[in-house]
């Protein structure tokens, strides 16, 4: 019996302590964790959407010795969120020590002439700003391919990467776009 898990790589793979390799459970070491961040933005950077995948043995003697044991999704916040598994709390299931299985990099292209219409918005004076769910390299690589962002090499990120002694007051007011993570705005509220 097993627990899938997929999402947002970051998001999965802080709850990994292993990750499979050639069918062989390993530790999940910081070298791999380099490795799926660069993977994960290289697959961003191309506009790829890029999901994680997890995953964790279940004891059967725990959740099937009661034929009627339910996952209870509604209180898992309430769940505890350490590396400790305690199978003992009803609808409980494990949300860490999982074991990384994978990323896969999905190529889901803007819809036809959006970029089209990026310009006749910009013409009319109007400010096109997108919000969206996927990760900022992803983000960043389609508001490019349509027109939001014209100079990718002048977003706020990329100029402060380039330019290590920049400091963000001065990436500010050169930047000629930022992509923000939704974190980081949540942070200001």
């Amino acid at each position: 019996m097993w627990i899938f898990l997929k999402g947002a790589p970051e998001r999965v793979t802080n709850r990994c302590t292993k990750i499979l390799i050639n069918g062989k459970e390993e530790e999940f070491t910081e070298a791999h964790q380099k490795n799926v961040e660069n993977a994960n933005k290289m697959f961003g950077g191309m506009g790829e959407r890029v999901l994680a995948f997890a995953r964790c043995k279940l004891d059967p003697s725990v959740y099937t010795k009661n034929p009627s044991y339910e996952f209870n999704m509604s209180k898992w916040k309430d769940f505890q969120m350490d590396k400790q598994r305690d199978d003992s709390v009803p609808g409980w299931f494990p949300l860490m020590d999982l074991t990384l299985v994978g990323l896969v990099s999905l190529n889901d292209p803007p819809r036809i002439r959006v970029d089209m219409s990026v310009n006749k918005c910009r013409a009319a004076g109007i400010k096109v700003i997108m919000v969206t769910g996927d990760q900022p390299p992803t983000a960043a690589a389609i508001a490019h391919k349509v027109n939001i962002i014209r100079n990718p090499e002048m977003e706020f990120d990329k100029l402060m990467a380039a330019n290590p002694g920049m400091t963000e007051k001065e990436a500010l007011a050169k930047c000629q776009s930022i992509v923000i993570h939704g974190d980081k705005l949540a942070k200001f509220h």
